[in-house]
């Protein structure tokens, strides 16, 4: 059985469709600046729009009925081409503001060459780009969405009230975030008691980001993912719903950061074709050092996800809906 009708008050619909509608319309906003290709800024919007609406189809499935067009998969691909583009415009602005000011002139002539290198990318990125926002794929999710806003569909569960299964929704997220392996990096585990490892020197730090920065890289994912769909339900809850969404927002940009820049080292390695420590001595130090201070803002944060007590407050705090919304 499914329901075609419009959202009511205070159900699990009425917020389904508000998220896929505030993210779609998002989207759609930057979309002929991103042709144009006017600010990078106008990438940066699209590319969280389409991320965020993704999360909203993929998280709401259990109560949307989407054309196939529609589906979190075909927006992932998309989002993709998006993030190959707005990454390169990431890599280029903190390359020249943040480091290139900072080296000796002969490295300076070197990151020259290789931001030459940048550029040719970009414009291969773009093309892609532009091609993708003008194909079918693209036209499809959005048509297909603009006339499910207009005539939504919908799976039975959609009408159960928002307030008796908000927690159900979004526990699973919290506990797939809480239990992700990225928290042991950089610990010591004996007999089940976990240790964060302190006082480590950059090396160290350079060691483990080397052989565990996938894991490390992922749980930043999940931060976003579970930020994003926290976000969709905050003004059900009170100031210590609101104060966990923002850490798990710091968690994933200290997180991104760090991973922006090993890419970065990685990047250099690739279009230099040898080791930074050799081309760009001052850049790769510079570099590790923004890894280590970086490390030294995650390490309290993970000691205290750690703590069996934070976990425990952050599920309780999901639990406990405000009492207007009950």
């Amino acid at each position: 059985m499914i329901l075609a009708i419009k959202p009511t008050s205070n159900s699990l619909k009425e917020y389904a469709y508000r998220a896929v509608q505030q993210h779609l319309k998002k989207t759609l906003k930057w979309e002929k600046s991103v042709k144009k290709d006017e600010h990078p800024e106008a990438l940066h919007q699209m590319r969280v729009g389409m991320r965020r609406l993704r999360t909203a189809i993929s998280r709401f499935d259990l109560v949307l009925n989407l054309p196939r067009s529609s589906r979190d998969k075909k927006i992932s691909n998309i989002a993709a081409i998006l993030g190959k583009l707005r990454d390169i415009d990431v890599l280029k602005e903190t390359l020249e503001n943040l480091y290139q000011p900072h080296l000796p002139a002969e490295e300076q002539k070197v990151l020259d060459t290789a931001l030459n290198i940048l550029g040719k990318q970009r414009q291969k990125a773009l093309s892609q780009t532009r091609k993708t926002l003008q194909g079918e794929a693209y036209n499809s999710l959005k048509q297909g969405l603009l006339l499910w806003l207009d005539q939504p569909i919908y799976q039975p569960l959609a009408s159960l009230p928002i307030e008796e299964v908000l927690p159900d929704l979004l526990l699973p997220e919290v506990s797939s975030f809480l239990l992700h392996p990225g928290w042991l990096v950089g610990t010591d585990m004996t007999d089940g008691d976990i240790k964060v490892c302190t006082n480590w020197p950059a090396e160290n730090i350079e060691k483990e980001l080397t052989t565990q920065g996938a894991s490390i890289h992922n749980l930043r994912k999940q931060a976003k993912r579970l930020r994003y769909q926290m976000e969709l339900f905050s003004d059900l809850y009170g100031e210590s719903y609101s104060a966990y969404v923002a850490e798990v927002k710091t968690i994933q940009d200290i997180l991104g950061k760090i991973q922006d820049s090993v890419v970065m080292g990685e990047w250099l390695e690739d279009v230099l074709q040898s080791e930074i420590d050799a081309q760009v001595p001052t850049l790769a130090s510079l570099l590790k050092n923004n890894r280590y201070q970086l490390w030294q803002e995650w390490r309290p944060l993970q000691e205290r996800y750690l703590q069996a007590g934070h976990r425990y407050s952050f599920h309780l705090t999901v639990l406990k809906l405000m009492a207007t919304a009950i």
